[in-house]
């Protein structure tokens, strides 16, 4: 069952856009996680929000770009155990690189480009708040520096020693987001929930919240009503195999036919016609 905007927490994707919409917490966020001065970035928004067919189904939650160097930082939140984790940030930094080409920039010059997943489980089982990911020669075990990093975040760590209180703060609150403690020197995380009790007393970003979700259960109802053309095309073609030989035009004629209704009732003459010949005849009166 969907969300109200009013239960949305940190750990629901939207709403951890609208936060990082913000520029100045955008850019206390990177600085924390990668632990280096970043002097100013600008979010873009129209990939922050909205939904791009372009980008193969994914959506690019918080991309941002530092004015000065021009890096590029791409952060999701992930709240699926994704099985395909390093593929997806492959396909990320592609989607970066393509962006900075797409701006002029030649290859030669491209800019530094990092991709931060927060996941609320732990991607490689080692209870760790932190995963460096990063391109190392087999034979001599030293690093390539190619300019991508890959930066996983889980709230399941267990090694709090190991890395800055503020991050383990802000993963501990990605794991409660009810339930978190917050201390007077944690301030990016007294900002962020005070932000984000902001957010939900916008009526605009409801507005934007019930348009998103609305584009999602309409991008759910396509996929589900092409999967079912696409098992009856199957259906047909099974059948029309057991009768003879289906050539390749025939073949991509039933395949171009999207319409359910037609292809039922394509499924009913197949099974009713005693021949290949039979079928097509009927279908192309």
């Amino acid at each position: 069952m969907s969300k109200t905007f009013q239960e949305l927490t940190i750990k629901d994707p939207f709403m951890f856009a609208a936060a990082m919409s913000n520029e100045e917490q955008c850019k206390t966020f990177l600085s924390i996680v990668l632990g280096m001065e970043i002097l100013h970035v600008s979010v873009v928004t129209e990939k922050t929000i909205s939904y791009h067919p372009e980008y193969h189904g994914v959506r690019l939650e918080v991309l941002a770009i530092e004015n000065n160097t021009k890096r590029r930082f791409n952060v999701e939140m992930q709240v699926k155990d994704n099985k395909n984790l390093s593929k997806r940030s492959r396909y990320y930094h592609a989607q970066l690189d393509m962006n900075a080409l797409l701006t002029g920039i030649d290859y030669n010059e491209l800019p530094d480009t990092y991709v931060i997943f927060i996941c609320d489980y732990d991607p490689l089982g080692d209870e760790l708040y932190r995963y460096t990911i990063v391109n190392r020669c087999d034979e001599n075990g030293k690093v390539i520096s190619d300019g991508n990093h890959t930066i996983w975040l889980s709230s399941k760590g267990n090694n709090a020693s190991d890395e800055p209180k503020e991050l383990v703060d802000f993963l501990e609150y990605v794991e409660n987001p009810d339930d978190s403690k917050e201390t007077e020197e944690d301030s990016f995380l007294k900002s962020l929930k005070a932000q984000i009790a902001e957010i939900k007393k916008d009526r605009d970003w409801e507005t934007r919240y019930m348009l998103f979700k609305e584009m999602m259960e309409d991008e759910r109802a396509a996929g589900r009503a092409e999967g079912i053309s696409v098992g009856i095309i199957s259906s047909i073609l099974t059948i029309l195999s057991s009768k003879g030989k289906v050539d390749a035009s025939l073949q991509e004629f039933v395949s171009n036919q999207r319409d359910e209704k037609i292809l039922k009732q394509w499924l009913t003459m197949a099974a009713s016609s005693d021949s290949v010949a039979e079928f097509e005849q009927k279908i192309k009166k």
